[in-house]
């Protein structure tokens, strides 16, 4: 019986799976990525998913609700690094999850479409334990599921003509709370700033006066765009925040801030406080002389 309907993919996977066959041997390896795949599958099940099939150490599911995948999906993360049983040689075993919301076709117990195609390129995008969504379930989530997302690239899909954006849910609660802005105020003034001015390649952007935030990166669609290897297409943000000004990074390779007293700080997946003046430099220190060095200037 064939049927099409709309549902949340999910795949999971351990990640290095090859290694613990290598330092445990076939038996004891094959039982813990057993014992992983039971995890992933009881989470599935406790969250009204249904699990279509596994290959390996690999798991592929549905679910009703994009709520349902990443409660299940943060069950999976959780419980596999809360079991004791799940580590070699000091190390946890982890997995990575990838996340879309489309149609999908149903036949004979097995599903089929572009959808599974996208859901399985959101995890051979995701590292050791993330979970990475399409924009598709973001816009699906409860709003306290989206307060912990951010948007931390785009990529290119089979069989769509554009880029796809990835993000990110911030499962681990210390890494949720890093996210959020502080409301501390600066004890030195206790103002809060108004805007912040940035200048590069000769352009100057305004933050404040109705915009709070703008985005830094390779592809087009950021505000300020700045071209190199080692710069992710959307590679960092800067935004106000109740009493601070934020730059929050998105990239794999960081932002390093330069301060206009000579300090230093490097952010990577992860959010740092401006201050003053001083110049960011994306994937590398900043470079007072380049062309592409980016100024700012916080103004009360």
């Amino acid at each position: 019986m064939t049927s099409e309907t709309e549902v949340a993919v999910l795949f999971a996977d351990v990640v290095g799976s090859t290694r613990l066959y290598e330092v445990l041997g076939d038996l004891k390896a094959r039982d813990m990525v057993v014992a992983c795949v039971d995890v992933m599958r009881s989470a599935t099940e406790r969250n009204r998913g249904t699990v279509i099939k596994t290959i390996g150490d690999e798991i592929l599911a549905i679910f009703p609700t994009a709520n349902d995948a990443v409660n299940a999906a943060g069950e999976m993360q959780q419980d596999i690094g809360a079991n004791p049983a799940l580590a070699v040689q000091g190390q946890h075993v982890a997995i990575r999850i990838g996340c879309h919301f489309g149609p999908v076709v149903l036949e004979n117990k097995d599903i089929f479409g572009s959808s599974v195609h996208t859901a399985n390129r959101m995890t051979s995008q995701a590292k050791s334990g993330q979970i990475i969504l399409t924009s598709a379930m973001v816009e699906r989530l409860s709003p306290e599921w989206r307060a912990v997302t951010r948007q931390i690239d785009v990529t290119p899909v089979r069989g769509k003509a554009e880029e796809i954006e990835l993000f990110e849910v911030m499962w681990q609660q210390e890494d949720a709370t890093s996210m959020l802005p502080s409301i501390e105020i600066d004890a030195r003034t206790g103002h809060r700033p108004k805007r912040v001015r940035l200048r590069c390649g000769g352009k100057e952007f305004v933050l404040g006066d109705g915009k709070d935030s703008l985005t830094m990166g390779r592809a087009e669609e950021n505000d300020i765009v700045v071209q190199g290897g080692l710069i992710s297409r959307i590679h960092a943000r800067i935004e106000i925040a109740r009493n601070k000004v934020l730059l929050v990074d998105q990239s794999t390779n960081g932002t390093f801030v330069t301060s206009r007293d000579g300090k230093e700080a490097f952010v990577r997946r992860d959010s740092v406080s401006l201050e003053g003046t001083g110049m960011i430099g994306l994937g590398k220190l900043p470079d007072a002389n380049a062309p592409d060095v980016i100024r700012y200037q916080l103004e009360e």
